[in-house]
C-alpha cells in the first residue's frame, strides 16, 4: 500500500472512470453482457466438442494443435518446437496464461533469449517483477519510477525523462530484438473453433509483430477461449476495451486465421518484393487444460471459465485500488476473479493468501461484462479453505462460538467470532450496559486483538438493553393491522438494527406509520450476512431458511417486507439464491415482496399518494445534506431513491461518488485490515469534508457506512430514515 497503491490508485480509479462513461455511449450495454454470457455460458457447456472441432480445422489449415494437461505438459511441448527451429530467441506478446505457465523461466533455462515485447510487460521482465494487473502488468509503476529503471539499466545519453522518450527507446530497442527473433509467441483473447480464427485485442502493434517476423508462430491459451464462431467475438470486441480501460475500442483488434500466407520479413534484404519472399509458416496453437477442465466440473467455480480477462473486477474494487494485485493476487491472476483462478489452477492453499481481501461489496459484478458472481465464488473457495478436507466440518457452529473438539476443520477462532456475531450481539444486549464497559476496557480490547483480531483503534459497537424487537413488543401507539386500510409492513429486524442502532429501526416504524402503514417487528433470525462473509456457507443457509419461512408466512398474509439495512436485502434478493433450492416459491415470493426502508417510502410518497408534510423535513436556514450510498444498495439499484425522498422532503442534497467506506462490516474491524480499511475510507472523508459539504449533514444507509464516516468525521452521520422521524429534534 505505501509503496505501490498511490499509482495503482491513480490508474484504476482512471481506468473505471473511463468505464463509466465508454458504457454510457452504448445504448444496448445490457444486452451486449447478456449475449456475451450466452455465448461463455453455450461454450463452456460444449468445450470438449469445440476443442475437437477446433482441432480439425486447426490441422485442415496446415496448423497444429496440442492440448496440454497442465504447465509441465504445456512447457515441455513449446521447448520441443523452439529446439526444432533451433530457436536462439523467442518474442512474445502479452499473454496472461504464458505467465501462469511460466513459460519464460522454462524456455530461458534452455538458453532461449525470451524478449516480452508488451511495453509493460518488457518494464517489468527489466525489473524483474511479476504483473500486479490482468490487463496493465506494471500498473503499480510511476512514470518516474519507470524512467529510473531504464536508465540505470541501459544508460541511454542523455537519460529518459518523458512518456515519449521512453515509448520510443522501448520501441527501437524491442524492434531491433524482434527482426532477430526466430519464434514468435502470443496468447488469444478468443479462438473460433469453426474456422480457427483467433483475435488479439492489444494496445500496442507488438502482437502483429511477433506473428509477421517469424516463421514459426506458437500461440498458447486456455481452452475456456474456445467459442464456435467468428461471430461470437462480435460483443466480446465491444465490452472488453471498455470494461477494462474505459477504451471504447483498443488500438489494435488482430484476427488470425493462422498459418498466415503472409511472407515472412527478411529484415536483411531491403530490395526484394515482400510478395516474393517465403510464405511457408508453422503454426501451434497450444491449448491449456491445467485445472480448467475441472473447474468446468465444479458447480461453483465453472463461471471463472467465463472470465474474458478484462481486470474490471479489480479497476472497481476499493480494495485492490489501495494495494494492487502484488497483496490482491496469487501466483498469476489477481483482483476480485483471481480467487477462482487460483483455486482451480493452483489450489485453495494460494487463494487462501489473499482471498479475505475480497469483502463481498458486488462492486464487481454490475462492472463484470459478461455477469460473473465473483463474491459467490470468494465466498464459495472461502468455505472451503474454512473446511479443509472435511465437508462437513463446523456445522456446529451454527449458533456457537466454539467448534467441536475434535474438529480440527473449523475457521480460526476470529472468522468464529464474526461469523457467529448474532449470539454475540443477544449477549451484548442481554448484558448490556455492564457488556459495553467490559468490551472497551483496556485489558479486554487487548485481548481481543491478540485473540480475535478486532482492532483495538476501532471503535466497537454500542449494545443496548432494550432491542429494538424489544421496544416494537411493548408499544401500544400505532395502526393495528385489522384496522388499517393502507399497507402493512414487517420492519426487518436486521442484526445492528436490533441490538445496535435501535433508533434507525423505531424511526423507521414511525415513518411508515405517519405514511398510513400497519407496521409490525417480527421475531425472525439474522439474515446470516455475518457468517457468509466469513465463508460459513451451511451457517449461513440455516440463517436463511428461518428468515424465508418467518417472513413468507407475513407475506402470505399481505404484509410487505421492508429492510433497513441495505446488506441484508442484498441477501434476500441475491445469496438467498445461492443458498436455497432454485424452486423454493417461498423465496421468490418474499425476494418479491422485500424493500429497502427509503424506497419503499419512496412508493409510498409517489404511488400511493402519502402525506409527506406527515415527516420531518429540514429546519429553515438548516444545514443540507451529503448522501452516501451503501455499495449494495448500488448493485441494486436501489441508491437514488433516497435522494429522491429527502429532495422531495425540501431537503439539499449533495451525493458522493466514492464508491465504498472501506469498512465493510467486520473487514474494517480486522487488526490486518485496518489500515486498508482506512486507506479506502480517507477517499470518502476527504469529500465529506471538501468545501461545500463541510457543513452538511453526513447521511449514509449501511451500517458500515455509517461506523466508517463516525471514524473519519467530527461530525455523527445519520441514517437517512432517521432525518424523516415524525419525532425528530431538528
Amino acid at each position: 500500500m505505501d509503496t505501490e497503491g498511490a499509482a495503482v490508485r491513480a490508474n484504476t480509479t482512471a481506468f473505471n472512470d473511463g468505464r463509466y462513461e465508454s458504457v454510457a455511449r452504448l445504448d444496448d450495454y445490457e444486452e451486449l453482457k447478456d449475449q456475451a454470457r450466452a455465448i461463455k455460458e453455450d461454450a463452456i457447456e460444449q468445450l470438449p466438442e469445440l476443442v475437437e472441432q477446433l482441432r480439425e480445422t486447426v490441422e485442415d489449415n496446415g496448423g497444429t494443435v496440442y492440448v496440454a494437461d497442465d504447465a509441465a505438459d504445456a512447457n515441455e511441448y513449446i521447448r520441443e518446437v523452439v529446439a526444432d527451429e533451433d530457436a536462439e530467441r523467442v518474442v512474445k506478446s502479452k499473454s496472461m496464461t504464458t505467465e501462469e505457465l511460466e513459460v519464460n523461466e522454462a524456455l530461458e533455462a534452455d538458453g532461449v533469449d525470451v524478449v516480452e515485447t508488451d511495453l509493460g510487460e518488457w518494464v517489468l521482465q527489466v525489473a524483474d517483477e511479476a504483473p500486479s494487473h490482468i490487463v496493465a502488468p506494471a500498473i503499480h509503476k510511476s512514470r518516474e519510477g519507470i524512467a529510473d529503471l531504464i536508465n540505470e539499466r541501459f544508460d541511454p545519453d542523455p537519460p529518459l525523462e518523458t512518456a515519449e522518450e521512453l515509448t520510443q527507446f522501448a520501441r527501437g530497442h524491442l524492434g531491433e530484438l524482434i527482426e532477430d527473433a526466430d519464434v514468435g509467441m502470443t496468447g488469444a483473447n478468443f479462438i473460433a473453433a469453426e474456422s480457427g480464427t483467433m483475435a488479439l485485442v492489444t494496445s500496442e502493434g507488438n502482437a502483429r509483430k511477433s506473428v509477421a517476423a517469424t516463421d514459426t508462430h506458437v500461440a498458447v491459451a486456455g481452452v475456456e477461449k474456445v467459442v464456435p464462431s467468428v461471430s461470437d467475438f462480435a460483443p466480446f470486441v465491444e465490452l472488453i476495451g471498455r470494461s477494462g480501460t474505459g477504451q471504447d475500442i483498443t488500438s489494435y483488434i488482430s484476427l488470425f486465421t493462422p498459418p498466415v500466407d503472409t511472407p515472412t520479413v527478411d529484415f536483411d534484404d531491403d530490395e526484394t518484393p515482400l510478395s516474393e519472399l517465403d510464405a511457408d509458416r508453422d503454426f501451434h496453437l497450444v491449448l491449456v487444460d491445467n485445472g480448467r477442465l475441472a473447474m468446468r466440473d465444479d458447480d461453483q467455480l465453472r463461471e471463472t471459465l467465463y472470465c474474458i480477462r478484462c481486470s474490471a473486477c479489480s479497476n472497481s474494487c476499493a480494495n485492490f485500488q489501495s494495494v494492487g494485485g502484488h497483496a490482491f493476487g496469487g501466483e498469476t491472476y489477481s483482483g476480485g476473479i483471481a480467487t477462482g483462478w487460483e483455486a482451480g489452477i493452483e489450489g485453495e492453499d494460494v487463494a487462501a493468501e489473499f482471498n479475505d481481501l475480497c469483502t463481498g461489496c458486488t462492486r464487481c459484478v454490475n462492472a463484470c461484462p459478461v455477469g460473473i458472481d465473483i463474491p459467490w465464488i470468494n465466498t464459495v473457495v472461502r468455505d472451503r479453505i474454512n473446511r479443509g478436507d472435511d465437508e462437513d466440518a463446523f456445522d456446529s457452529l451454527v449458533d456457537g462460538l466454539t467448534p467441536d473438539a475434535e474438529d480440527d476443520g473449523s475457521p480460526p477462532l476470529g472468522k468464529r467470532f464474526f461469523g457467529n456475531f448474532e449470539t454475540v450481539a443477544k449477549l451484548g444486549s442481554v448484558t448490556a450496559p455492564v457488556s459495553n464497559w467490559l468490551a472497551d476496557a483496556g485489558p479486554s480490547r487487548w485481548l481481543m486483538e491478540r485473540t480475535l483480531g478486532v482492532d483495538r483503534r476501532r471503535d466497537l459497537p454500542t449494545f443496548r438493553r432494550e432491542t429494538f424487537r424489544d421496544w416494537a413488543e411493548k408499544r401500544t401507539s400505532g395502526i393495528s393491522a385489522s384496522s388499517s386500510e393502507g399497507r402493512k409492513a414487517v420492519v426487518y429486524p436486521d442484526l445492528y438494527t436490533n441490538h445496535v442502532l435501535t433508533e434507525r429501526g423505531k424511526a423507521a416504524v414511525r415513518v411508515l406509520e405517519a405514511l398510513g402503514c400497519a407496521v409490525t417487528v417480527p421475531d425472525v433470525r439474522a439474515s446470516g450476512r455475518a457468517p457468509f462473509s466469513q465463508g460459513m456457507v451451511r451457517t449461513a443457509t440455516d440463517h436463511a431458511e428461518d428468515v424465508v419461512e418467518t417472513l413468507s408466512a407475513y407475506v402470505a398474509d399481505g404484509y410487505d417486507v421492508v429492510v433497513v439495512e441495505p446488506s441484508d436485502l442484498a441477501m434476500i434478493d441475491r445469496e438467498y439464491e445461492k443458498l436455497l433450492s432454485e424452486d423454493d416459491d417461498a423465496l421468490e415470493t418474499v425476494s418479491a415482496n422485500s424493500y429497502e426502508v427509503l424506497e419503499y417510502v419512496y412508493g409510498l410518497l409517489t404511488q400511493e399518494g402519502a402525506d409527506g408534510d406527515r415527516l420531518t423535513g429540514p429546519a429553515d436556514g438548516g444545514p443540507g445534506v451529503v448522501y452516501h450510498s451503501h455499495c449494495q444498495q448500488r448493485t441494486l439499484g436501489l441508491e437514488s431513491h433516497t435522494a429522491a425522498v429527502l429532495e422531495r422532503l425540501g431537503y439539499d442534497v449533495t451525493t458522493t461518488d466514492v464508491e465504498c467506506c472501506g469498512m465493510a462490516g467486520s473487514f474494517g474491524y480486522k487488526s490486518d485490515y485496518y489500515e486498508i480499511s482506512m486507506d479506502v475510507g480517507e477517499q470518502l472523508g476527504d469529500q465529506l469534508r471538501a468545501p461545500g459539504n463541510d457543513d452538511r449533514i453526513p447521511v449514509a444507509s449501511g451500517t458500515s457506512c455509517l461506523e466508517q464516516i463516525d471514524a473519519l468525521l467530527a461530525r455523527e452521520p445519520t441514517h437517512p430514515i432517521e432525518l424523516l422521524d415524525p419525532r425528530r429534534d431538528r
